[in-house]
């Protein structure tokens, strides 16, 4: 009896003086937007390379790369995210908006011309994303972040919105298509990496994209003229396989999501401030960031204004509406169209 008691005060001490087992390490492999712009070297690729780890004291290990690294074009992202190729992705939604056209509705050309407005627009149209997003690709929606806003760089004379008629114009989603449609152009879905020789050959005019990712890319090397019209944003999402979530500790998942969004408010923060610096840049003055470009700068006439915003309300919201349906227009209009004043009718 005695041996007994001995034997099992030991295992209870034996027990009471074992170390607590540590939280299993997550490891969350992810992919990121373009390797050689902002978002990627500053933000996306620093946050999973190094941050997290950082942050969660080793529990949270990431490791990304970005798109243009991994060889893919950024429309097939959030279906090898379903398929558990991926954990994460940063990506655009109007790249995935073949699957699902109300992951448009966020940045639908040229309605928003400010970074603050197109952020309320942004966060007012999460949740309805946020849905969309676990019911099409089982994943959560973490972030909503922008590019530097979207303009046309081209290989042609242009000296307003007129002068795009009959122009063959490169897009990257079926609203800048819209836009250039609505203004008399010739959409051309060209993938990034190949728009230099695009406008080099004559494939395309003019081409579309954010002001720092125009410079980044040295467009200016091709193209002769930066017309900044603002015809979008650019904003990207960040989304998490939603069983891959389910299987993080809730301390991991608060950790994560308090991360992700001081992440998204540096991202809205820096973009803020690029697109002087890349026009600046692009078109030949003060450039602290690399060499200077030379393209003429033309900006838009308050006639031009006129005329994008007409495109805006008679081509672009009507063709989204119609894509969309009923149900997701009024999901817009209650959210994204009562801060900008106009409603979306699905005929």
């Amino acid at each position: 009896m005695k041996k007994i008691l001995v034997t099992a005060l030991s295992l209870s001490m034996t027990l009471l003086l074992a170390p607590v087992s540590a939280t299993a390490v997550t490891t969350i492999k992810a992919v990121g937007t373009w390797g050689n712009l902002t978002n990627y070297t500053k933000h996306e690729g620093p946050f999973w390379n190094e941050r997290i780890a950082e942050a969660s004291d080793g529990q949270i290990i990431g490791d990304i790369k970005p798109q243009t690294e991994l060889g893919l074009k950024g429309f097939e992202i959030m279906r090898l995210v379903k398929n558990g190729v991926f954990d994460f992705a940063f990506g655009l939604p109007g790249y995935v908006a073949a699957d699902n056209p109300i992951f448009e509705g966020v940045d639908l050309s040229s309605l928003t011309q400010d970074i603050d407005t197109q952020r309320e627009v942004s966060d007012a149209f999460f949740p309805a994303l946020e849905q969309a997003f676990e019911e099409t690709y089982n994943a959560k929606l973490m972030q909503l972040y922008p590019f530097p806003s979207q303009t046309l760089w081209c290989n042609a004379e242009i000296s307003g919105i007129g002068d795009l008629k009959d122009k063959k114009v490169r897009v990257y989603t079926t609203s800048l298509g819209d836009f250039v449609e609505g203004v008399g152009g010739v959409s051309v879905t060209v993938p990034f990496a190949e728009v230099i020789p695009a406008l080099e050959k004559g494939v395309v005019d003019c081409a579309i994209t954010g002001t720092m990712s125009a410079y980044k890319a040295k467009w200016y090397q091709v193209a002769t003229h930066a017309y900044t019209l603002r015809v979008g944003w650019g904003i990207a999402f960040g989304a998490i396989n939603l069983d891959k979530w389910n299987k993080m500790p809730a301390d991991q998942q608060a950790l994560l999501q308090s991360e992700i969004d001081a992440l998204t408010d540096r991202m809205w923060a820096e973009t803020a401030l690029e697109d002087e610096v890349a026009i600046s840049c692009i078109t030949g003055q003060a450039c602290d960031i690399g060499e200077k470009g030379s393209m003429v700068l033309v900006e838009p006439s308050a006639e031009d204004l006129v005329a994008r915003d007409r495109v805006a309300n008679e081509v672009v919201i009507p063709r989204w509406a119609a894509r969309c349906g009923a149900d997701c227009a009024a999901t817009w209009n209650g959210s994204v169209g009562k801060i900008l004043g106009v409603q979306a009718k699905a005929e």
